[in-house]
């Protein structure tokens, strides 16, 4: 066979079968490949006489390298076509809704964290922090609280040896002030917020939970600007007016001490309203700084006075957000928090 009937063969076969990617790789196999025609036609080199060889072998080049560019451009053909196709089967209607992307939320303990932390700002007051692990002095003995009281037996404080020093997980986050008034002049105005451990374990309590207090020393503080400041809190927090009641109670921090109850609605079962009905919740603990604590950390109590309070964080997220159960935020169930909408 002579390269120009090779030509005129491969001319018939791309005509009849050129329709796919899958037809031009057979035909460049057959003229291209290690037994094609073109390989052949090499072949015949060896048998021929050596004037005529290079006329021979020019010729064959050159048919080969006529397939080769007549195959690539049918390949690149193939590929646009190919890709058209694509593109018009699978056309994406750019004017219709992008579907909803799930995002994440924050957890309601830490929403419920940084509304406080907001609140508390906007009222003037400085965040402060202090350590989870606490000694007897800062977690009790300068919060006017005796040896003997219940609160520092075993079974209510988890106790732990850090060197050859006995410490304790804090119980409150009372501790934080004792730390912090020692470096302030008044009038001060201090919150802090964090983890707190106590050896208690069912619906409405758990060995670690939060708390956030909040203090303020200066003249002639009264309970009538303590009351104000939780209504104000209170109606920021829960986002409507709160109606408060303070009952007579004891802490031995605060001289006097009040339980604060807030005005409520619980005639639907497993719900509880904040802000009206015929109902009273407890909600927290406050009351006028001790004069013992504030000699502990170097004010006059003669001098100065001041307020504080205290209150539980988890329970606060479980009355906005509508939790029934304490454990409840600490099962990890993003079900649950999906729901909430926070």
């Amino acid at each position: 066979m002579t390269p120009e009937q090779v030509s005129k063969l491969f001319q018939e076969k791309v005509q009849l079968a050129s329709s796919t990617i899958e037809t031009c790789e057979g035909i460049r196999v057959e003229f291209l490949g290690k037994n094609g025609y073109i390989a052949v036609l090499m072949q015949q080199l060896g048998g021929m006489p050596k004037e005529q060889r290079g006329e021979f072998g020019a010729r064959v080049n050159s048919i080969k390298r006529e397939i080769e560019e007549i195959l690539t451009q049918l390949k690149k053909q193939h590929e646009a076509n190919s890709l058209s196709e694509r593109l018009e089967s699978e056309q994406v209607d750019i004017t219709m809704p992008a579907r909803k992307v799930p995002i994440g939320a924050l957890h309601p303990i830490s929403q419920a964290m940084q509304d406080m932390h907001a609140i508390a700002s906007h009222m003037g007051f400085m965040q402060a922090q202090g350590p989870e692990i606490e000694d007897d002095y800062h977690n009790f003995g300068a919060l006017n609280i005796p040896e003997d009281h219940p609160a520092k037996q075993m079974q209510d404080t988890f106790y732990c040896t850090v060197g050859n020093l006995q410490r304790l997980l804090r119980t409150h986050t009372s501790a934080v002030q004792i730390r912090h008034l020692p470096q302030h002049t008044p009038p001060v105005k201090l919150f802090s917020m964090g983890r707190v451990f106590r050896v208690e374990y069912d619906a409405t309590h758990t060995p670690m939970f939060h708390q956030m207090e909040g203090i303020y020393v200066d003249r002639q503080v009264s309970m009538a600007q303590l009351k104000g400041f939780l209504e104000t809190f209170l109606a920021l927090f829960f986002g409507t007016k709160v109606e408060i009641r303070l009952r007579p109670s004891y802490f031995p921090f605060t001289e006097p001490s009040a339980e604060v109850d807030v005005r409520c609605d619980r005639s639907k079962p497993g719900q509880i309203s904040i802000g009206s009905g015929n109902d009273w919740l407890e909600i927290l603990g406050c009351g006028l700084i001790h004069p013992n604590v504030l000699r502990n950390v170097g004010i006059d109590p003669t001098q100065y006075q001041g307020f504080a309070f205290g209150l539980g964080i988890e329970r606060f997220a479980m009355l906005k957000y509508g939790i029934s159960d304490l454990r409840y935020l600490y099962e990890g169930d993003m079900r649950r928090y999906i729901n909430l909408a926070v």
